[in-house]
């Protein structure tokens, strides 16, 4: 204890303040990959629905 008083939680308070930086770090980077696996999925379907198009299109045109 020595200089300080028995009523000193500086290192707790520091303790909880490093916790939640440390949480708040952490769902950040969750939100970041989870909206860029949303975007990639998006991305994704959007591809797919121009290559269905695309090969729907020609079979059409080779009828004609």
């Amino acid at each position: 204890m020595g200089d300080r008083g028995w009523y000193d939680d500086s290192e707790y308070q520091d303790a909880v303040r490093r916790a939640e930086r440390a949480s708040r770090s952490g769902w950040a980077a969750i939100a970041g990959a989870t909206g860029a696996l949303g975007c990639a999925a998006l991305a994704a379907a959007l591809v797919g629905v121009v290559a269905v198009s695309a090969c729907v299109y020609a079979v059409v045109a080779s009828h004609y």
